[in-house]
């Protein structure tokens, strides 16, 4: 249903360090970059290697905000393993932790998840439903 989202950053370029660091253990990446510093409208995408983006992220200066309680954006990951090097790789990179790695049984019997809010407050979760 949904093609992609887009989150308003504050800074393209530390934003866009921060999740080419976070989604690399979840075999994301950058997709396509428009990153010329000191000009408006700036942006990048990231999703599956070969493919389009999923999560856009546009520079908006100071009037950059993040969305309040409530909301988030998970993000599927491989395996559990791959959700800790999430969680390790975003709080490297500048992440704040918003809950360390580990089962949810709130969520289900096998929900694995991470949390953490980017550098701009924008909470997000790596998440894997299987089987340890």
């Amino acid at each position: 249903m949904i093609h992609h989202l887009s989150l308003g950053v504050s800074d393209i370029v530390r934003a866009a360090a921060f999740y080419d660091a976070a989604l690399a253990p979840l075999g994301y990446g950058r997709v396509w970059s428009d990153i010329r510093p000191g000009e408006a409208g700036q942006a990048a995408g990231y999703g599956p290697p070969g493919g389009g983006d999923k999560l856009a992220l546009k520079e908006h200066g100071d009037a950059a905000l993040a969305p309040g309680a409530g909301f988030h954006v998970a993000f599927a990951a491989p395996d559990r393993q791959a959700v800790d090097a999430f969680h390790q790789a975003a709080l490297a990179a500048g992440g704040r932790d918003n809950g360390a790695p580990g089962l949810r049984p709130d969520y289900g019997p096998s929900y694995y998840a991470a949390f953490v809010v980017d550098p701009d407050g924008h909470r997000i979760e790596a998440v894997f439903k299987g089987p340890a």
